[in-house]
């Protein structure tokens, strides 16, 4: 008999809380072998492939490619390699526990959950042998006095499941939604949060609408399909307007970009931003990168490191918001702003007070070319002391960003332009550079924010001192 276990959707980095199934890369009941590659799953950094711990195959694949999935929910469900009973794979399903890792532990088998105790109120012989039904499934029919002889089964051939008889004795219930959108009214379909919401806002009712998701579930796709397409005489003057060529593309937002924006929003809502501005003159240290053989190191290589020594001289900037809690780091681990296609990364240079310019740059590297392959490791860009953001590539002349919680501060960097200055009573054409900083007003003050520039502007205005 083939031994079954629980693939689960695995946790990379103490942030993580969900993924998205980017692809199954094996089929159902196809066999594989030991480090086959067996699914891509995106995060919101990265997408990561999952490989085979041991040989064996999906007796069952229950998570759909394109949809996002909670850290430790049921994904799949393997084999050693052997068939399996269908019985015993609606028993896992219906009696599965979520767990942090991608795989069940050995020994673990994710066992039925024993149901609270009920006392039978009809004898197990008031199912008819001929009538399909898991063996849990009719177990907890039993217990609860449930009649099955109407019950539409969700398992395959009409087999009714575990799940459908929790269904059945269930009370009708509903997630509490909140938010701009409507809350939908109570139904006891089974629909997904946002299937719900969408019914809701167009006014369609769930009864009815066959579900494509696991077991029959009700998805958003399910229920805009059931939406009615107006007629043109319907549409108003506020529906969108095509383009003159009459062509729009409309491209679903990747989880990278869900999640920044939905970090940003909040950081944006719930951060109490300020902002210190400051020019520097940014001639000595073009002078000082020009001058050196060799490969040499970019602009925002020397800005990372004279963040790092500024934060040294400031610590009160170097700091995490957590709660009604600051955590003050000894070292400055600085967080670089990366553009890749899927959206903004920023990879962290650990410890980069203790680093040289040089090894900064190697280190930047490596960081930057994995960001944009997406194949950073979750500790390469979870925490961070501080953000940096340079724009000065693009020609940007001043911006402010927005902070990266909990980090309390970010800096913005414009283009590096030629601007008059005061140099010793005398007025000179320089490059000038034009910094930002955003600070986060519950634990730093404007004070610590203005030391921090000063700080910064006199290790750019002397790079001897970097």
């Amino acid at each position: 008999m083939a031994r079954l276990k629980a693939f689960t959707m695995p946790k990379w980095g103490i942030e993580m809380s969900e993924g998205t199934i980017a692809e199954w890369m094996v089929a159902e009941n196809q066999l594989f072998a030991k480090g086959t590659v067996l699914t891509l799953i995106e995060t919101d950094k990265i997408t990561n492939e999952v490989e085979a711990e041991a040989d064996g195959r999906f007796v069952r694949l229950i998570a759909e490619a394109g949809q996002t999935y909670p850290v430790g929910a049921l994904l799949a469900v393997l084999s050693d390699g052997g068939e399996a009973d269908p019985a015993e794979i609606d028993a896992l399903v219906a009696g599965f526990k979520p767990v942090d890792a991608g795989f069940a532990p050995d020994g673990d088998e994710a066992p039925a959950a024993a149901p609270e105790p009920v006392a039978p109120v009809a004898a197990a012989s008031a199912i008819p042998d001929g009538i399909a039904i898991s063996p849990v499934a009719r177990d907890k029919a039993v217990a609860a006095g449930l009649d099955v002889a109407g019950l539409a089964g969700s398992g395959r051939g009409g087999r009714i499941t575990a799940q459908d008889v929790d269904r059945a004795i269930a009370p009708p219930t509903a997630p509490t939604l909140v938010g701009v959108l409507p809350t939908p009214p109570a139904t006891t379909v089974f629909a997904t949060p946002m299937a719900r919401r969408v019914a809701a806002i167009h006014a369609v009712a769930l009864e009815g609408i066959a579900g494509s998701g696991p077991r029959g579930r009700v998805r958003k796709a399910d229920v805009l399909a059931a939406v009615p397409v107006p007629a043109p005489a319907e549409l108003s003057v506020a529906a969108p307007v095509p383009s003159a060529s009459g062509a729009v593309d409309v491209v679903a937002m990747s989880s990278m970009r869900r999640t920044i924006a939905r970090r940003l929003t909040e950081a944006k809502q719930q951060i109490p931003h300020f902002y210190v501005r400051r020019r520097v003159r940014a001639d000595r240290l073009l002078a000082l990168r020009a001058a050196v053989q060799g490969q040499r190191p970019s602009v925002n290589d020397y800005l990372v490191r004279a963040c790092a020594l500024a934060l040294m001289e400031v610590p009160q900037v170097n700091i995490q918001v957590h709660g009604q809690e600051i955590h003050r780091f000894a070292d400055a681990d600085v967080a670089v702003a990366v553009a890749t296609e899927k959206g903004l990364v920023t990879p962290i240079v650990r410890a980069a007070d203790r680093l040289s310019v040089a090894e900064i740059s190697a280190v930047m590297a490596g960081l930057a070319q994995r960001a944009r392959a997406g194949k950073l490791k979750p500790e390469e860009f979870s925490g961070g002391s501080f953000s940096l953001s340079n724009l000065g590539g693009f020609g940007v002349e001043q911006f402010d960003a927005i902070i990266n919680p909990p980090q309390g501060a970010i800096l913005a960097v414009g283009t590096a332009r030629p601007e008059p200055i005061d140099d010793d009573g005398a007025i000179r054409i320089v490059p000038v550079l034009h910094l930002s900083l955003s600070c986060d007003h519950r634990a730093i003050d404007g004070a610590d924010g203005g030391r921090f520039l000063a700080a910064l502007a006199g290790l750019i205005e002397n790079p001897g001192l970097l």
